[in-house]
């Protein structure tokens, strides 16, 4: 297909709950376009599409891929993203270059909370969606129910337009073109002038609905619905064909302005390959990208040598000459460029953008098994964290651990397995310690001399230094009121450094002092033996006295928490969070059956609740956790914490 134009592109996204059969069908389509000579299998794990070991051991997706199906004269770029949260990174980028997304939905098991966030992403974007029901030759399936469902959950703009010839073990084919009279009404409303026509009586044709269709799903007032068993085979031809005629091509979306002959290059996913180096997957939203080009990083301000284009299919790659606009295409080994980069011309930067990737909500502390993980630790989590931008790593200097955060802990966990597998770095991995803080719940004064004689020059620093409770989230706040220069200004400084200092580790459990407001109201000098030394002492120690004389108190942070819960869990997810001493802000109905709760809970209480909300709702939970703010830790709990703190400092 030399001759492609951009008007026979079609880059679709599959996107699903995790289990509804997506990545089988995009194996089936390609099967049936005559890219492999034999359908791949998720479950005996010849999947084109879950290629990466820990796919195939999980037997589901945990990174996007794409598998080029070639049909009537077509190329159908299918961008098979994962439907499980922990990966849902992968999942927005792959909507992030699509024209038309595809949700599946199991006809077994209807529409479940991924299907249901997914469909939301594509509303929130506006990206044309159709939606397959798949698994139709399961027991007690059926098509026409699936459908009502649908429609009852996504609106009545979301039509079926296959016919089957049965449901459960008797579905054996899938029929176009017999629509039912509500369906054709629903379709003609889209269209004022086919509207026109259906009201008098007229006979639509074919190609009329086919072209008020794929108008409608391109302005998402129309939605098709179509019928597969992607195990069986059945349905893809039909959908395949479907998605020639019905779905939009880079031409027929909106998509960023770009100068005519520009190079506009996004890079929407980076693969970090042991053997051929980094991949960059990219789509092209300008002028052909040529093998053996100059170009211009314009996130990173930095020159890119381009050298062999190639396209992929599943892990395979083959090099092409070019990749024309619309396409999706992979360069090998780009030495600046990272995951929503844009490489474009020097003469006409453009930035294209990315996407708001989900914050974490689970973290490891990880440290290396040996000398020569060590060595390589630092490496290899950059390069896993460049292959996946949702990962994030922290460096924690109130714990001095490493963290590697991300959304959820299989996200986490395999991202290790993948580190030692790729890079053949070991790492052991902890629940990170909580950081914690300390500060007052009264105010003192406390008058502290710091005097000390040795023949010569002696040390003398006095310092009178009122305390209180501060501003919440201001840490230490320091003032001076001293008068008639008996402590001199010159040594002010260094009082403030030795109160900062001593603040760094408290005196209840050795963590850090916030939200205290410090005077120095007084003190004195001599004018020999003082010193910026001596006062910064002095400064010191009488801090630390004012904390222990102000009722000292232990602080812990707490997390706002966003739930997302199906209604017959909410229950048991609400009694869950009464054992973490959660504040309970909210309940609401999101429709579809679906409940959000919004609370707070202390962090030492959520570290592993990304597994324990999935074994409440059975998988079909979510979540999302932000640092909010921290509170004083209850006097039973905060004795636990201390008793901990000293039992480590023994070790």
């Amino acid at each position: 297909m030399a001759d492609l134009s951009t008007s026979q592109i079609r880059n679709v996204a599959f996107v699903a709950h995790s289990g509804a059969g997506k990545t089988s069908l995009a194996d089936a389509l390609f099967f049936t376009s005559g890219g492999t000579n034999r359908q791949g299998k998720v479950d005996d794990q010849t999947s084109l599409s879950d290629y990466e070991p820990e796919e195939q051991r999980r037997v589901s997706s945990i990174q996007l891929a794409v598998l080029p199906c070639r049909w009537k004269d077509h190329k159908i770029n299918v961008i098979d993203t994962p439907g499980y949260a922990d990966f849902r990174g992968d999942m927005l980028s792959g909507l992030r270059v699509a024209d038309a997304v595809i949700i599946v939905v199991s006809a077994a098991a209807g529409i479940e909370i991924g299907a249901q966030q997914a469909w939301n992403y594509t509303e929130d974007l506006g990206i044309p969606s159709a939606i397959v029901v798949n698994k139709l030759d399961r027991e007690n399936s059926s098509f026409e129910q699936t459908c009502e469902e649908i429609v009852e959950s996504w609106g009545r703009h979301c039509v079926p337009v296959h016919s089957v010839d049965g449901d459960g073990e008797s579905f054996g084919s899938v029929s176009t073109g017999d629509l039912s009279e509500s369906v054709i009404e629903t379709i003609a409303e889209s269209d004022d002038e086919l509207m026109m026509k259906y009201l008098d009586d007229e006979v639509l044709s074919d190609d009329e609905v086919n072209a008020a269709i794929k108008s409608g799903m391109t302005a998402r007032s129309i939605v098709p619905i179509f019928a597969a068993s992607a195990l069986n085979n059945i349905g893809t031809g039909e959908l395949l064909d479907a998605m020639t005629t019905l779905f939009p091509s880079p031409d027929d979306v909106e998509v960023p302005a770009v100068p005519e002959g520009a190079q506009a290059n996004l890079i929407f996913k980076t693969s970090a390959d042991p053997f051929v180096g980094k991949l960059s997957y990219f789509r092209v939203y300008g002028a052909t990208l040529d093998s053996n080009a100059q170009l211009w990083n314009a996130n990173r301000g930095e020159n890119e040598r381009v050298g062999q284009v190639y396209v992929a299919a599943g892990k395979e790659t083959s090099g092409v000459e070019s990749v024309i606009r619309g396409d999706i295409g992979v360069i090998s080994r780009l030495n600046h460029t990272k995951t929503f980069d844009t490489l474009c011309d020097k003469a006409t930067e453009i930035k294209l953008g990315g996407v708001d990737l989900p914050s974490p909500v689970f973290a490891l502390a990880v440290s290396p098994r040996g000398q020569s993980d060590l060595d390589k630790m630092a490496d290899s989590l950059s390069r896993i964290i460049e292959e996946d931008p949702t990962l994030e790593l922290e460096r924690n200097t109130d714990t001095s651990e490493t963290v590697l955060h991300g959304l959820g802990d299989i996200h986490v966990d395999l991202a290790i397995e993948r580190i030692a597998r790729k890079f053949e770095v070991n790492l052991d991995t902890a629940l990170p310690n909580i950081a914690y803080r300390e500060t007052v719940g009264g105010q003192t004064s406390v008058s502290y001399k710091h005097k000390k004689q040795s023949g010569g020059h002696g040390q003398y620093g006095h310092v009178v230094l009122d305390i209180s409770p501060g501003e919440t989230g201001k840490g230490i706040t320091f003032d001076s009121k001293v008068v008639g220069g008996n402590v001199p200004k010159d040594y002010i400084p260094a009082v403030e450094k030795g109160v900062r200092n001593a603040a760094s580790s408290g005196v209840v459990a050795g963590f850090p002092v916030v939200d205290v407001a410090v005077m120095l109201t007084d003190g004195s000098s001599h004018s020999v033996d003082s010193s910026g030394m001596a006062f910064e002492i002095a400064a010191s120690m009488g801090f630390r006295q004012a904390v222990r004389e102000a009722r000292p108190t232990l602080l812990e942070p707490v997390m706002k928490l966003r739930i997302l819960t199906p209604e017959d869990c909410a229950g048991d997810v609400m009694s869950d969070l009464s054992t973490r001493r959660a504040q309970i802000g909210g309940m609401d109905s999101k429709g579809n059956g679906v409940t959000e709760i919004i609370a707070e809970a202390p962090a030492s209480t959520m570290q592993r609740y990304a597994a324990d909300l999935r074994s409440l709702t059975n998988a079909r939970g979510d979540f999302t956790a932000i640092m909010d703010h921290y509170e004083p830790l209850p006097a039973q709990e905060a004795n636990k914490v201390i008793a901990s703190r000293q039992s480590n400092e023994e070790e």
